[in-house]
Parts: structure tokens; C-alpha cells; sequence
């Protein structure tokens, strides 16, 4: 172990000491990986690669190909890393006549533990914990701001500038997640994002959510760099979480060298002048689409600061693949949730897919298709539909549901609204090949804070938590749901990615305590909680089968069964109290006699009782 470790601890040195002449990315690889054939794309700052020869005397390792790009300082080259290869420092020679450079490329060996200790793939039994960096907990002041980039501006009373959280301080705060029952971490985008201010509607924006990427292999400094990822995940993993990397495919930071500094022009999609995606997903399967408008959704920029990406360019492509793969190999992923996955050239989308099961066979992915409409949701997922084209993405994050969610919990009962909405949404989950997979949210850095879509009535936050615990489907948190915290997108994101408050140094009260919860804070804090427990023990929660009752004066009914066990779930929207006797659902209370609340403990024989404005959860028994 000890000769391992200063193997890896020289590979580690040599390769910052390398990075000041050559940049080369993949920035090392790994032994015994399916993905042996690596491309490196090598970029010199000041001299010139382009048509020089390359070769590598190294045991198991070979140049199979070399390729040059119009921008002359760039080269391409094709390294086969054989099954037999060993651990080291691969010597490559880049030569021209007398003239040679040796790039000494790490090779470190594959992290073990692949399925069991990473890798290990996020499920509906998990509970995902959604929180931004920068806005969680801060705890180290000192690299709030980094010399040499960018963006200096620090700024906790500007929702548009950075607030200084960092991995640091989330790694701080696991035993926080993990007794309130979370399973799994997403965090939003780590990778450096070194961009100056951008001006966005609301004013002078920074980069601080991280979807701005300006380096795929950096973390961003501002957050601990590299080492305080690592350091996070494995902290997480020994406290048995798990954390998913966010993902960006589609674009980039307008300062990312990819964009600035191109090896081809091709690399970027291009337009004369700019032009924003339409963003209408619907131009992918429907019959009458225009090419036209087809483009424009899958090419459009975002915004003009995020040049959009060309994975229909294989040197791209591999690029993006390789780093998917390498993030996960480095730091220990667990699953990737993909950002603005429906923009993605589509072959491209079921490419890295691909790439990442055969390497990975339990790790997981879901796409974020922020779609209007169930079958545009199921789209983007593995399915039947007779559809020009066929994904194979294992879920989605489902904005269908969310919707009907809300509308259930917001709306009057009417044919196809209310709660009637809901059970109409759920009623198509045929179109996916396993909805199971589907990632269920209340809300998200995207969306108005959930606390705020309900009016800050405590008797729907409730009935949206208890859907959210009980409903098919990986569960996601929203960090500071827990605690109440609200707002709208008025007059930014920003609004809606505030701090939790006590993870900065300064805080007036530590929301992460009881004691510095109000008491409304603290019984939103603790009904989670034991929901969240709660459902970490329940199979039919987890992995059951689902059957809903059409909502009646009402009340929804539903059920979740696995083997022998049946969980009742009741939502009663009316405005006054209801008794649902056993005989109208027998045939989910055929062989149970009586019911239990899962978590009150009370029993009832023949009829379960809810109040107006409850959700309840009850336990079949015989």
C-alpha cells in the first residue's frame, strides 16, 4: 500500500509540474478500463504540433493514430492502453526532424470497488438531497476568492454574485443530511467556472451555480478544487451516501478554451448572428416538424455567454465521453444527472450512455428534459413508442408529475384538473419502460421554491412532502425545503438559491440546529425526517406497485404492494373530514383486516379515517 501511495503521490506531482508547458485532456487515465483507447487532445500555448509524428515505448501501451486540427497548436493522438499495462509515467515523443517533445503521461491504476464502493448507481430506494455549493455552507473563508480568475467579486447581500460556500462546508454538514434520511447528494456543477460577470435580465450575473464551465478537469478552486471533492465523496461514501455529478453536454462558458481557443471552428455550432434555442422539444418526434426548427432547438445557444456544443464532431464527442468516464474513475461518482439534456445531438446522447454502462454496469443517469407533456418527457427515456427515434436514458426528471403535483395541491377538482390532473399524469406512465427510474421533485434551482407554490400553507407543504416520499419514483429534496425556506424567481434564479441559513460564518441563527429552527420550522424539519426514515425501511415505497383509485369528493386513493405488503396512501383535499371504508378498495384490502398509520401508530378496523387537508400512510395488516 505504501509503494502504491507514493506512486500515485509522484504521478500527481509530475503531472501539475507538466501543465505548465502542454495541456493534454484527458489529464491522465487509468489502468484495465473497457474505454482503453484513449484520445488525448494535446493544445501548446506558443508552438506548433500540428503534422508532427508521435510514438511511445511503453509495455502495453501503443500511438495508434495521430491527427492534426486547423488550429496548428493542437494535435489528437489515438493511445491504446492494453489489458497488461502497468501503472506509470508514459514517455510520448512529439517530433518533427530534431526537434522532439516528451509528454510524460500519468497512467494511474483503476479505483477499486466498482459497484460496491462507487459506482454504485442512485435507485427509488434512495433519496436524493439537491444543493448548490455555493450557497450551503461555507468553511473555508480563504478561498472565497482566488487570484487570477476571473470573477473576484464576493458579495452575500447580491443573490447574483458568489456567497463563498464550498465543498468544504458540505462535507461539514453530511451527518446533517444523513440523519434528516437522505440517501444521496446531487450538487450543482463543481467544474471551474472562470467567468467574468455576464449581464442577464436581472442585472450583473456570476457564474456561482456552476453551469458556465471554462475547464471540464478543474473543480473550481472557489469551491476547494479537486481534493475537496474527493475528500467530500469519500467522507459521504464512509457515512454511506452516495453523490451524483451534474452534467453539462450542451455548452460551454464563452471563456472555456474550447470556445476561445478552438481546434477547429467546428467544435462550436455556429450561427452569423446569435441565436437562442427555441426550445421546443416537441421539433424532435413530431411528424410535421421543419428541419428549420429542428436545428434552431438542437443548435441554438442558451444564452450568448454559453456557446453551444457540436457533439455531432467526433474529437468533441470522445472528448465529452472520456470525461464522463474519467469524473467518475477520479473522484468516485455514483450517477450523473444530466443538465439541458434535450438540446444534445441525439446518436451523441445514447453514445456516452453507452460508454458509461459498459463501463459502469450499476451506475445511473437521468436526463433533465424540462418538457411540456408526459409523452415528451418518456421520449427522452427508454421506451416503446413508435417514435423516429429511440433513447436509451434510464429516467427523466420528471417535470410531468411535478406539475400535476402542484396542480393537485393548488387547484379545485374538476374533469382533468385538480387532483384529477394527477391521476391523469400518473395514468400514463405506460409510455415509460421503467418510470421507477424517473427522478420526482416538489422543486429545484430552476423552479419557484415549493414552500412559496403553495402558499405557505403547512397542510399542502405536508401533502407534497407525503407525495413526494409515497409516489413511484427516485424522491429529490430541495435543500432548505426542509426548513421552510421560500420565494419566488422575482426578479431571478437567485431568489430561489438563497443561503441556508448558519452555514456562513456570521449567521445571526444555525437553521442546520433545532434550537435554531422557529417551531413551524421545526415540524416541517421533523415530518420529513420520519417520512424520509420511514420510507428508507418500506419496500413497497421503494420498489412496490402502484395502483390508484379514481379521486372521489376529493380524496385520492393509492396503493403501493410489494410481495405481501400493501401501503395505503390517502390524500384528502376536501374541506372536511372523510371515512374510507375498506369495501369500496377491496381489491387492495382483500386478505387485510385491518390498517395502521405508518406513523402514528393508530389502528383502524373496517374504515381508515383522514382529516380535511391530510395525507396519511397506512400499513395493511392481516
Amino acid at each position: 500500500m505504501r509503494k502504491l501511495s507514493l506512486l500515485l503521490f509522484s504521478l500527481g506531482c509530475f503531472t501539475v509540474a507538466f501543465s505548465q508547458s502542454l495541456e493534454v485532456y484527458p489529464s491522465h487515465w487509468f489502468t484495465k478500463m473497457n474505454w482503453n483507447k484513449v484520445q488525448l487532445i494535446v493544445r501548446s500555448k506558443d508552438q506548433v504540433l500540428s503534422g508532427k509524428k508521435v510514438n511511445t515505448v511503453y509495455s502495453g501501451v501503443k500511438v495508434s493514430g495521430v491527427d492534426s486540427f486547423p488550429n496548428k497548436r493542437y494535435l489528437a493522438i489515438q493511445l491504446n492502453i492494453g489489458s497488461s499495462a502497468n501503472p506509470g509515467i508514459i514517455p510520448i515523443q512529439i517530433f518533427s526532424g530534431d526537434d522532439t517533445l516528451t509528454l510524460n503521461y500519468v497512467l494511474k491504476p483503476n479505483r477499486p470497488g466498482k459497484g460496491k464502493d462507487y459506482a454504485q448507481g442512485v435507485r427509488s430506494s434512495d433519496i436524493i438531497y439537491l444543493l448548490m455549493p455555493d450557497r450551503f455552507s461555507n468553511a473555508d473563508p480563504s478561498n472565497d476568492v482566488v487570484r487570477g480568475m476571473r470573477d473576484k467579486e464576493v458579495n452575500r447581500n447580491n443573490p447574483l454574485l458568489r456567497h463563498g460556500g464550498d465543498l468544504q462546508g458540505v462535507t461539514q454538514q453530511l451527518d446533517y443530511l444523513k440523519n434528516l434520511g437522505i440517501t444521496t447528494l446531487w450538487l450543482n456543477p463543481v467544474n471551474e467556472n472562470d467567468m467574468p460577470l455576464e449581464k442577464e435580465a436581472a442585472g450583473m450575473l456570476s457564474g456561482y451555480h456552476g453551469y458556465w464551465f471554462t475547464d471540464h478537469y478543474k473543480v473550481d478552486e472557489r469551491l476547494g478544487g479537486n481534493e475537496a471533492y474527493k475528500k467530500m465523496i469519500e467522507a459521504a461514501h464512509q457515512k454511506g451516501m452516495k453523490v451524483i455529478q451534474d452534467a453539462v453536454y450542451n455548452h460551454i462558458g464563452i471563456e472555456h478554451w474550447i470556445y476561445r481557443d478552438a481546434p477547429a471552428p467546428d467544435w462550436i455550432n455556429p450561427w452569423p448572428t446569435y441565436t437562442g434555442s427555441n426550445h421546443k422539444e416537441e421539433m424532435l418526434f413530431d411528424p410535421y416538424a421543419s428541419d428549420k426548427d429542428k436545428k434552431r432547438l438542437l443548435d441554438g445557444w442558451f444564452v450568448p455567454h454559453l456557446p453551444d456544443v457540436n457533439q455531432r464532431n467526433p474529437y468533441v464527442a470522445n472528448f465529452l465521453i472520456q470525461y464522463a468516464i474519467w469524473a467518475t474513475e477520479e473522484y468516485g461518482l455514483d450517477g450523473w444527472r444530466v443538465d439541458t439534456y434535450k438540446y444534445c445531438d441525439e446518436p451523441f446522447l445514447n453514445r456516452i450512455n453507452t460508454a458509461l454502462q459498459k463501463e459502469y454496469s450499476s451506475l445511473t443517469q437521468f436526463g433533465e428534459a424540462w418538457t411540456n407533456s408526459v409523452s415528451g418527457n418518456a421520449y427522452f427515456t427508454k421506451n416503446d413508442m413508435p417514435v423516429p427515434f429511440h433513447h436509451n436514458m434510464m429516467g427523466g426528471v420528471d417535470f410531468p408529475l411535478n406539475g400535476a403535483i402542484l396542480e393537485a395541491l393548488n387547484q379545485p377538482e374538476g374533469w382533468t384538473s385538480g387532483i384529477n390532473k394527477l391521476h391523469m399524469t400518473l395514468a400514463q406512465d405506460f409510455l415509460y419502460e421503467q418510470p421507477l427510474n424517473n427522478c420526482l421533485f416538489l422543486d429545484n434551482h430552476d423552479t419557484d421554491r415549493f414552500f412559496s407554490m403553495v402558499g405557505e400553507d403547512m397542510n399542502k407543504f405536508k401533502q407534497g412532502i407525503g407525495l413526494l416520499f409515497t409516489l413511484r419514483g427516485i424522491p429529490q429534496l430541495y435543500y432548505g425545503t426542509e426548513i421552510l425556506m421560500k420565494n419566488f424567481k422575482n426578479p431571478s434564479d437567485a431568489m430561489v438559491r438563497l443561503d441556508f441559513p448558519g452555514g456562513f460564518p456570521g449567521d445571526a441563527v444555525n437553521k442546520f440546529t433545532a434550537i435554531g429552527r422557529t417551531a413551524a420550522e421545526n415540524e416541517a424539519y421533523n415530518y420529513i425526517q420520519q417520512l424520509a426514515n420511514y420510507r428508507k425501511k418500506s419496500l413497497p415505497l421503494q420498489v412496490g406497485k402502484t395502483k390508484q383509485f379514481l379521486p372521489v369528493n376529493g380524496v385520492y386513493v393509492f396503493t403501493r404492494t410489494h410481495k405481501n405488503q400493501t401501503v395505503v396512501c390517502v390524500l384528502n383535499r376536501s374541506g372536511e373530514a372523510r371515512e374510507i371504508p375498506f369495501r369500496e378498495y377491496e381489491e387492495s384490502f382483500t386478505g387485510f383486516s385491518k390498517a395502521m398509520d405508518a406513523l402514528t401508530g393508530e389502528m383502524f378496523l373496517q374504515a381508515l379515517k383522514i382529516g380535511a387537508g391530510q395525507f396519511r400512510i397506512f400499513e395493511l395488516r392481516k
